[in-house]
Order: C-alpha cells, then sequence, then structure tokens
C-alpha cells in the first residue's frame, strides 16, 4: 500500500498538486499549509492546489550519506545521492524539493521542472510511502506515480 509522507500534496490524483495556503487578510502564500499567516499573522490560512510547474532557482546535490538512518534513508554502500533545488512555482511561492535528478549535467538554473510523486522508503508495516519531487520537464521518470 501507498501513503504520502504528509498530507502536503493531492494523493491518490492523475495530476497531484502540493498544497499551499493563502492568507484570508493579506493574500500570502505559504507551503505547506500554516495556521497563521507568517507575513500579517492573521489565523485563517485557505488551501490552494500549487502549480505542477516552475523553474528550479538554485539546486545543489546531496552526494554524501547521512551519518545515521532516516526513515529508510540508506547510509554507506546502498546510498544514492541526490539532488534538491529551490523551485518557483509561477509568481506564487518558492518550495524546496528533493529533485528526481543528481546529475550536475543535467540540472541548471532556470530549467523548467514539474511535479512527480516519488517512493522515499518503506515502513515498518511494508508500506510505501511517498513523497514529491521536481523533474526536468520533458525528463522519463520510472519511479513515477
Amino acid at each position: 500500500m501507498q501513503k504520502p509522507i504528509a498530507d502536503v500534496f493531492t494523493w491518490p490524483a492523475d495530476d497531484p498538486q502540493l498544497l499551499g495556503g493563502r492568507c484570508e487578510g493579506c493574500g500570502a502564500v505559504t507551503f505547506p499549509v500554516q495556521s497563521r499567516c507568517p507575513r500579517c499573522g492573521v489565523l485563517g490560512m485557505t488551501e490552494l492546489p500549487l502549480p505542477r510547474r516552475g523553474t528550479l532557482v538554485s539546486w545543489t546535490t546531496q552526494a554524501f550519506p547521512p551519518s545515521f538512518d532516516y526513515m529508510g534513508d540508506p547510509t554507506g554502500a546502498s546510498f544514492e545521492p541526490f539532488g534538491v533545488g529551490l523551485v518557483q512555482l509561477d509568481d506564487v511561492v518558492r518550495v524546496e524539493s528533493r529533485l528526481t535528478e543528481s546529475d550536475p549535467e543535467k540540472i541548471d538554473f532556470g530549467m523548467p521542472v514539474e511535479l512527480r510523486i516519488v517512493p522515499f522508503y518503506v515502513d515498518k508495516e511494508g508500506n510505501e510511502i511517498i513523497t514529491f519531487a521536481f523533474a526536468p520537464v520533458g525528463a522519463q521518470n520510472n519511479e513515477e506515480r
């Protein structure tokens, strides 16, 4: 069985979207949804589905394993480098995310990216925990759900 890591994206869905929040008072947008607006302090953030595509503003590759196993993230020989990036979703909000690509030759500042839902780890009950990541537009990804 697949389970989302958190309630931050629509699932199951044919075209999943991240779920942000819009302030009822000042219109600020956050990701993820927050109970209080970080700009004006008003209670009353309304859930807002975010665009599926954006622009890669900044990125790096996590090339070394964590010092301890974290929620299924392997250490040692089974570790695989992964990309991490800051994605601008239209003129709405910036989101920090894993990337489906970690090869510096295939990632570039300003490139268009799109949301993917990918496996993260398998929990103790045998459920596949899924998370979100962004992929270069047009990239084939066999792990997309």
